[in-house]
């Protein structure tokens, strides 16, 4: 490490509040799959910032666009409406098969809108204001109170208690542990499509199909969460579509904005006629003309580049090599996920390899402590695979 990094990360050590373990590199740029360290050492991004930059980094197209809209208009507020905006709109309803849209300002912010829709739903049907939510253990989905509030695991839950109320946690992937909680207050079940933060777990078919038959038959409404998942991650436009079946309430991030902090919930149907009016929810900087032209040239790229089908390729021969590396070893518990979204379960914990894999130019990241996670940029093709798996095959011992 030289001087200049260490002096860098020593003054951030002093500012910054320590709510990340930070690795000791200090990035300074981006081009392609790659990141460059204020030394100017190179890196394979095999993390696309918690699969943010789904287009790889310095995006030409995606950059233009975002400063000529820098030079033309930045604000509003939500009082009036930008071209921005209602292009991004009619994009992402393209691309999900959902009805109205709510542009916010994170996934935190979407996950706490989608949460305000169904409790406002449920109201307005029955005036009632003791509604409960289910919500899966080991879920992941957000730290602000209210995401937090549903997120399924304790240790990031009881330091803040109490939260929100009326909220009962069931087992992923059990669909009569769903129906064992569903009572005549219950409003929506939310999950993740698969489950990232904990240990990249997708939904099966029999589960998810399950459970919107049971939001029908109960008149519940169905919430998934799509921030990490979604945005073509696994193959397809949103991970829901490859199931069949559509939400009642979507929650979207991430990879929408590729870098800038933009992200939505979206409704359909009766969700989106009868819940949240006027006055019941809002944002300063949500939907503001910058992050909606990002967002909207993003979705243009996909649509031209048919991006998702080079994601069905290309992880199709990233799952081939890393089933061949597990089936190798003995320490190796279990490989899952789907498309762009992988993780390998070990039986001990995988920081170690994570740090040597950074030491040898390639950014990884774990999803649990004995999960390391692969979220490339979208864009990654066969010879990224080959470069990432050589340093990753190299860190294991």
């Amino acid at each position: 490490m030289s001087a200049q990094m260490e002096k860098l990360i020593d003054n951030a050590e002093g500012m910054l509040l320590h709510t990340y373990n930070r690795f000791p590199v200090v990035f300074d740029r981006g081009e392609g799959m790659h990141l460059f360290d204020v030394d100017g050492k190179r890196y394979l991004d095999f993390f696309s910032g918690i699969g943010v930059f789904a287009l790889g980094h310095g995006n030409r197209e995606f950059n233009d666009a975002v400063k000529d809209q820098v030079d033309k208009l930045l604000h509003t507020s939500n009082y009036f409406y930008n071209e921005p905006a209602i292009e991004a709109a009619k994009r992402l309803l393209d691309a999900s098969g959902m009805d109205r849209v709510f542009f916010t300002n994170s996934g935190a912010e979407a996950v706490e809108g989608a949460l305000k829709a169904a409790r406002k739903y449920a109201y307005l049907k029955d005036g009632r204001t003791d509604h409960e939510i289910i919500a899966m253990d080991h879920s992941f989905h957000g730290r602000t109170f209210g995401a937090l509030s549903v997120t399924g695991k304790k240790a990031y839950r009881d330091p803040f208690e109490p939260l929100i109320g009326g909220v009962k946690f069931a087992a992923f992937n059990d669909l009569d542990s769903v129906k064992a909680l569903v009572n005549d207050r219950t409003c929506a079940v939310i999950m993740e499509t698969v489950q990232g933060e904990g240990g990249i777990h997708p939904a099966t078919e029999e589960f998810i199909r399950g459970v919107r038959d049971l939001c029908d038959e109960h008149g519940m409404l169905l919430i998934l969460d799509e921030i990490q998942c979604g945005m073509g991650r696994t193959g397809s436009m949103f991970a829901y579509q490859e199931y069949g079946v559509t939400p009642d309430i979507m929650t979207s991030a991430k990879a929408l904005g590729c870098g800038l902090p933009v992200g939505a919930f979206l409704l359909k149907g009766d969700a989106a006629m009868h819940s949240l009016e006027a006055g019941d929810h809002g944002t300063t900087y949500g939907g503001n003309p910058l992050v909606c032209r990002a967002a909207a040239t993003v979705l243009k790229i996909y649509e031209e580049t048919d991006l998702t089908a080079h994601v069905r390729t290309a992880s199709a021969y990233l799952r081939k090599r890393l089933d061949a590396l597990a089936a190798s070893r003995s320490d190796v518990v279990e490989l899952r996920g789907r498309g762009y979204m992988l993780g390998m379960q070990f039986d001990h914990p995988v920081g170690d390899i994570i740090k040597r894999a950074l030491d040898k130019g390639v950014v990884l990241i774990n999803a649990g402590a004995d999960v390391v996670r692969f979220l490339p940029p979208l864009i990654a093709d066969k010879g990224d695979i080959d470069e990432m798996m050589s340093a990753f095959e190299a860190s294991l011992d």
